[in-house]
């Protein structure tokens, strides 16, 4: 028998107890577990819409609960396996309804918020970590009332955060890094969904309501310039496909694209997955729900080391009770993963987390336990590669810090920004400090450890910096020797704005410059795909 004749007798005989096992292997991947039914008496219970599980420095998930028996709401701390331990439970001065879950900041602690309760009623700020919670704001209704969504911490060390403000439009407030409160701006109306950081250094954000129609928005507040503005990148529409009113946060995808979900419309009305640019444009559903898909997802979407996302919806699906889903960023693929039920938790409002184990984790609304029927911590392994993740921080210069969540850690042997080196500093098994290194280039970072190598979804972008130049002065065609660090990624260098030079990459310390015609006297300008760097004293064109 010739080989090709063999290999075609193997497939006809085994080809579909192959396909078999291939596809009972993909099943056993997708498992869903109720790690734990909340219970009141204990922890706390009823997570509710926007409600988000934080992944701490040590690998464990925290968050809020809206109700705790004799006190007003709790925070709490579960192990990845479902052991749930009550942290702080409120007493209506500190906070009074706390459904907004936790964000994590780069100096380790938890932030989050309380719908009601402080000194006006109207709602708190605060911040959770070794120190137990400590109280940052009580609105009292012109800065904001009611907030919802917990708040994020930003790289330049401040707080922001959105508040629902009852039927007004929302406002979006700061809480420096020394305290200091401050509203720069209004929500296009009211709004409970959590903000988030792009890579670009801007916020963004959903409205249920306001914008062109009236229908939701989805915005974009720009925190860098000395003035924050906002601007509404997309309003959605009226006319039955586009989807109306989301209610969850937007994610931005590896691809740089914002993928988000709508509570209503599409064909069947049951809400949408949508996905758009951070300019606003290349809006496109990428699917609509039908009633046996799920409906009316209010929770924000995941995406896994698979590229797929991931989102729940509250309704719907074989149960009524709401299902987890995936689909492709082409939105083609979708298939329903599980359905919720009552014994096993139903009613997901909450925005799932992906842990950096590769597990999806999340809660509901109801169901677990028959006589504590309050909700469950769930966890989906959907067969997902672990990584590492960048906590906040995605950028700096040679030297700088960032906290990186992950696991496996205590065996780490180096620490990669993109194709060169970094140093780091173990913390914990689950968490690190690691900083870019001289040779460092802009590109996702990579933690090497002997079982397997852990890489960023965020990319890193390693920030250029010009030390000294030499000669500082000269007529055009003048080379001039540019000393400073992370230029193996240069792709224009300027002489005070003018003619873009030719030039060449010595080393990541140095590059040779021609002036070009064109040039005006003024600072060098390097830039890089990490960023721009600007010499402190002018080069002077004779």
């Amino acid at each position: 028998m010739t080989t090709s004749r063999f290999v075609r007798c193997f497939i006809r005989r085994f080809g579909a107890m192959l396909v078999f096992l291939a596809i009972s292997s993909l099943v056993q991947a997708q498992v869903y577990t109720q790690l734990h039914s909340l219970d009141e008496s204990k922890e706390g219970s009823n997570p509710n819409n926007p409600n988000l599980l934080a992944q701490g420095q040590d690998g464990n998930l925290y968050s809020t609960l809206l109700f705790k028996t004799s006190y007003d709401g709790s925070i709490f701390v579960s192990t990845t396996s479902g052991v749930a331990t009550l942290l702080y439970a409120f007493q209506g001065l500190d906070g009074f309804s706390p459904q907004s879950g936790l964000s994590l900041g780069f100096d380790g602690n938890f932030y989050g918020t309380t719908e009601v309760g402080g000194g006006p009623g109207m709602g708190t700020v605060f911040s959770y970590g070794s120190g137990g919670m400590t109280p940052l704001h009580s609105f009292s209704g012109p800065d904001g009332s009611y907030p919802w969504a917990p708040p994020i911490q930003a790289p330049d060390g401040n707080i922001y955060g959105v508040t629902s403000n009852g039927d007004n439009p929302g406002t979006i407030y700061r809480i420096t890094s020394s305290g200091v409160f401050s509203t720069i701006g209004t929500a296009p109306s009211q709004t409970i969904a959590p903000l988030i950081l792009g890579s670009d250094g801007n916020l963004y954000g959903t409205t249920p309501n306001g914008g062109d129609f009236n229908q939701g928005t989805v915005f974009q507040l720009k925190i860098t310039a000395k003035k924050p503005t906002l601007k509404i990148i997309h309003s959605f529409k009226t006319d039955g496909k586009d989807g109306t009113n989301p209610a969850g946060p937007v994610m931005q995808g590896m691809d740089g694209k914002l993928y988000g979900t709508t509570v209503w419309q599409g064909t069947a009305d049951q809400g949408t997955v949508f996905v758009m640019t951070t300019s606003g444009g290349g809006y496109k559903v990428l699917h609509s729900l039908q009633a046996d898909e799920g409906n009316n997802p209010y929770a924000g979407l995941v995406q896994g080391s698979d590229k797929n996302l991931y989102g729940v919806a509250v309704r719907g699906g074989a149960n009524g009770l709401g299902t987890l889903f995936k689909l492709s960023t082409t939105g083609k693929n979708f298939a329903v993963l599980h359905d919720f039920d009552t014994p096993s938790g139903d009613t997901p409002f909450a925005t799932p987390t992906l842990h950096t184990n590769g597990i999806i984790y999340g809660l509901t609304e109801h169901g677990g336990t028959p006589n504590t029927p309050y909700g469950v911590i769930y966890s989906f392994d959907a067969g997902l590669k672990p990584f590492a993740s960048l906590v906040v921080l995605s950028s700096g210069k040679v030297g700088d810090s960032v906290g990186i969540l992950g696991q496996g850690f205590s065996s780490a042997s180096g620490v990669q920004f993109g194709s060169g080196p970094g140093t780091f500093s173990v913390v914990s098994d689950t968490y690190m400090i690691a900083s870019p290194a001289t040779g460092a280039t802009t590109g996702p970072v990579t933690v090497l450890e002997p079982g397997g190598n852990l890489v960023t979804p965020q990319t890193y972008s390693v920030i250029p910096a010009i030390l000294s130049f030499s000669p500082s002065s000269g007529p055009v065609g003048t080379q001039v020797q540019i000393k400073g660090t992370s230029f193996t990624q240069t792709t224009a260098v300027t002489f005070g704005g003018g003619g873009k030079a030719s030039f060449t990459v010595n080393s990541d310390t140095q590059i040779t410059a021609t002036v070009p015609s064109g040039a005006k006297t003024g600072v060098i300008t390097v830039t890089t795909k990490g960023g721009k760097a600007k010499s402190k004293s002018k080069f002077t064109v004779n």
